[in-house]
């Protein structure tokens, strides 16, 4: 059975807007989601933005400048600079400096992270689905539909 967010929040008044209620239901989902997928990710010693710049450079197969990586990112991480420095902490990623603009370093990938990245793979997709199995592939389909409609309307500042 399936609670609204109205009374899972014990919120004693409806929602100002139904605008309001579906961006703090997407906000307390994501909460859900996120608070899962790093209970998995620290069982590895990772945290999610780790895992995402090793991702990232996982799918690229070579070196990348770390401002591109920062772009790629599902979550803005402002302090990329410290990601990579622990990432390079635990032996998983190398940076080097350009040889064309030396303003620019470029990391990528070392042996010891394949073997990590490939351990969590299977888990990690196990996750996923556990996650979502109560919503069928056409609410899938709908919601990843529906999520890129409200990304695109949404104007950086």
């Amino acid at each position: 059975m399936t609670r609204s967010l109205q009374s899972e929040l014990k919120k004693r008044h409806p929602f100002d807007s139904l605008e309001q209620e579906a961006t703090l239901a997407v906000m307390r989902t994501s909460d859900l989601l996120e608070n899962r997928l790093a209970r998995l990710l620290r069982e590895n010693g990772l945290t999610l933005t780790q895992y995402n710049v090793l991702r990232i450079l996982r799918g690229e197969g070579k070196p990348m400048p770390c401002l591109e990586v920062a772009d790629r990112m599902i979550q803005v991480a402002p302090a990329i600079t410290r990601v990579v420095d622990q990432l390079l902490g635990m032996g998983l990623i190398t940076k080097t400096q350009s040889v064309h603009d030396r303003r620019v370093f470029e990391i990528a990938l070392t042996p010891t992270a394949s073997p990590l990245l490939r351990k969590i793979d299977q888990p990690l997709l196990d996750l996923h689905t556990n996650l979502l199995a109560a919503a069928t592939k056409s609410d899938l389909k709908t919601l990843i539909r529906i999520l890129e409609q409200v990304r695109s309307g949404i104007v950086d500042n």
